[in-house]
């Protein structure tokens, strides 16, 4: 039996009445839309306080105990290197070959003591060649002084003869002449004789220049010729010859020579305290003071050299050791009251709702704690007359979401 599609289809239609007899179904959307935010209100929930539990990490410092001690604070820090005022590369002061090197590294010389000597063979032969021309002239000195005498004598007598009329006046007059030419020639071989001493005097230098002593007490830090190697003090020769022997430096002239920023050199004053770190010994704080402030600056880098005497002399500093040095600020008076309170970074205190706070470790967590801190400062240190405690660990630079009970991990700050 055929039916036509057209009723069929009619019969498929919902019509609008039927529509709202069973629209129940769309009731249910709002307890979905309910449920979801539920859902979300859970989820934001848990991740709040997921978050809220979870550990901030923070840098810690300790709380120190503020004293006396602690008023001479570091005002600037520098470095620079370990220099000896007093040292010099011995030389001879003529060229000759060495014969004898008598130094080694290490060695602790006197002033005076022989560090080496030159072959003198030459030298010797010309100190004895100036002694004898010097003694000849002094004979020569001699001889005339005797003919000077009997010449003396000689015209005595013949002006006696002459009163008496015994010898003619031309010959008393000729003998008083012999008399006047030998005291010239005396006093011209006299002068020869002191010309001949001097030639005998510089010969002798040249002599004692063969022989290289210390000019003064020390350490030989370099020793650079070895015998058999000409040395000169004109480096005569080029490459192959030698201008000194050694190197020594009077170890108790060291002092530090530091580059201080220019920006920063109005903090150092000429006699103020300060503490030498050297970089081989870094436990080792050696006390110093400002000795002068080198009236020059270096363009390139923008410093002005400082030398710093070193208080405490010892054998563990030797030169060219890189150092840092603090100057310190100006000690007070020992009878001043101790300030009570402690010492903590000034990035510890921050601004809570207007006053100023720090946030102290206790625990795994920060309590925040309210301070005023006092006008005294310690370098970077500010004073906390109260509300932190001696050894109690700080926050520094504390982040703007921590607060009061917030879950940390911390890691202590390097000095």
């Amino acid at each position: 039996m055929d039916v036509d599609n057209t009723e069929l289809l009619k019969e498929l239609r919902i019509e609008r009445h039927q529509r709202e007899e069973h629209g129940g179904g769309g009731a249910r959307w709002p307890w979905i839309v309910a449920a979801g935010l539920v859902l979300v209100v859970l989820l934001g929930g848990g991740g709040w306080l997921w978050l809220g539990h979870r550990a901030v990490p923070v840098q810690t410092a300790t709380a120190v105990a503020a004293s006396a001690d602690s008023d001479a604070g570091a005002v600037l820090q520098a470095t620079g290197y370990v220099t000896a005022r007093r040292q010099a590369t011995v030389s001879a002061q003529i060229t000759g070959t060495l014969t004898a090197v008598l130094i080694e590294e290490g060695d602790h010389v006197k002033q005076g003591q022989v560090l080496a000597r030159l072959d003198d063979s030459g030298y010797r032969a010309n100190l004895a060649a100036a002694r004898a021309q010097a003694d000849a002239a002094h004979a020569q000195v001699a001889q005339y002084q005797a003919q000077l005498a009997q010449g003396v004598a000689d015209a005595r007598r013949l002006q006696s003869l002459v009163g008496r009329g015994l010898v003619s006046k031309q010959s008393a007059e000729q003998a008083q002449t012999q008399v006047d030419s030998l005291r010239a020639q005396l006093g011209a071989q006299r002068q020869q004789a002191k010309s001949a001493d001097a030639q005998a005097a510089v010969a002798q230098v040249n002599f004692d220049y063969c022989v290289v002593r210390a000019p003064f007490s020390g350490v030989v830090t370099t020793k650079d010729a070895q015998v058999g190697e000409i040395i000169s003090p004109l480096s005569a020769g080029g490459g192959f010859t030698r201008t000194g022997v050694g190197t020594i430096v009077d170890m108790s002239s060291l002092e530090v020579d530091v580059d201080v920023n220019e920006a920063y050199i109005g903090r150092v004053k000429p006699g103020m305290s300060a503490e030498a770190v050297l970089d081989a010994y870094p436990d080792w704080k050696i006390p110093a003071r400002v000795v002068a402030i080198v009236p020059t600056a270096d363009r390139g880098k923008a410093t002005i050299k400082v030398r710093v005497a070193l208080e405490q002399k010892d054998a563990r500093v030797v030169p060219d050791m890189g150092v840092r040095v603090s100057f310190l600020e100006e000690r007070p008076d020992a009878a001043a009251p101790v300030p009570q309170g402690v010492l903590v970074p000034a990035t510890a205190i921050v601004q809570r709702d207007g006053r100023s706070v720090v946030f102290v470790v206790d625990g795994g967590a920060v309590r925040q704690r309210s301070v005023s801190p006092a006008s005294q400062t310690r370098g970077e240190l500010r004073l906390l007359p109260a509300a932190v405690k001696p050894g109690d660990s700080v926050v520094l630079a504390p982040p703007a979401d921590l607060h009061d009970g917030s879950a940390v991990q911390t890691k202590t700050a390097t000095p």
